[in-house]
């Protein structure tokens, strides 16, 4: 996939269209459309990005695609691009993430805020058109062969946008496996516990020594008794 970094626009836009991005991206931040998430970058508020959910009876469903757009110095009155981060096999969607929407192109307007143009990424997942498909394989799917397309869909989003799980690390498996190695790692940290309290663990007297310490003592008091009589 190709680069879709850009350069900082915050020194080559206007102060009051600055004020607006972040007004923005702050409100949508507070207030966020259903399935939509914005991330902020307190260090460029150009540097505007996003997920969007899957949307439920799609082949998107269960997935969370990142976006970005990117803004040029002559933004507002030139629409930004939009980029999908995340691999999707969508009619609108090039392979280098590029998005085709016509809200980004004939139809944008300068009074359309970000807002606007992430609920229309987001209906576009609903509602592909492959009428203007930057990827011609999965436009053409979508018409002939409705059924291919979903399947191949589901199996991108199921590869590439499905959240993280947090990982089992490989001690708690070797402890489900290895009960020993499990006593092991207990034991070592009872060892730490004693150190942190200041407690030397190899004075401290087992249960059986103890009692036999006890027993012994007990006989010697029987043998001094038995002595005096």
């Amino acid at each position: 996939m190709a680069s879709t970094s850009s350069i900082s626009n915050v020194e080559n836009l206007p102060p009051h269209i600055l004020k607006r991005i972040s007004r923005e991206v702050y409100e949508i931040s507070e207030s966020p459309p259903e399935g939509i998430k914005m991330f902020i970058n307190e260090e460029d508020i150009t540097d505007i990005q996003a997920s969007i959910e899957g949307p439920s009876g799609t082949p998107y469903e269960g997935g969370l695609f990142k976006m970005k757009l990117v803004l040029s110095k002559e933004f507002p009155a030139v629409p930004p691009q939009g980029f999908f981060l995340t691999k999707i096999f969508h009619p609108n969607v090039a392979k280098n993430g590029a998005i085709c929407v016509n809200t980004l192109k004939k139809d944008w307007k300068p009074e359309h805020g970000i807002k606007h143009i992430l609920l229309t990424v987001k209906c576009l997942l609903i509602y592909p058109n492959p009428e203007s498909a930057l990827n011609e394989e999965a436009g053409r799917l979508l018409l002939e062969q409705y059924d291919e397309y979903s399947r191949y869909a589901k199996m991108m989003t199921e590869i590439h946008a499905k959240p993280q799980k947090p990982s089992t690390s490989s001690s708690t498996s070797i402890d489900a496996c290895c009960p020993s190695s499990s006593k092991s790692t207990e034991e070592d940290k009872d060892g730490e516990l004693l150190k942190k309290k200041g407690t030397d663990k190899g004075k401290i007297p087992s249960t059986a020594a103890a009692a036999t310490a006890a027993a012994e003592k007990k006989k010697k008091e029987k043998k001094k008794a038995l002595k005096r009589l």
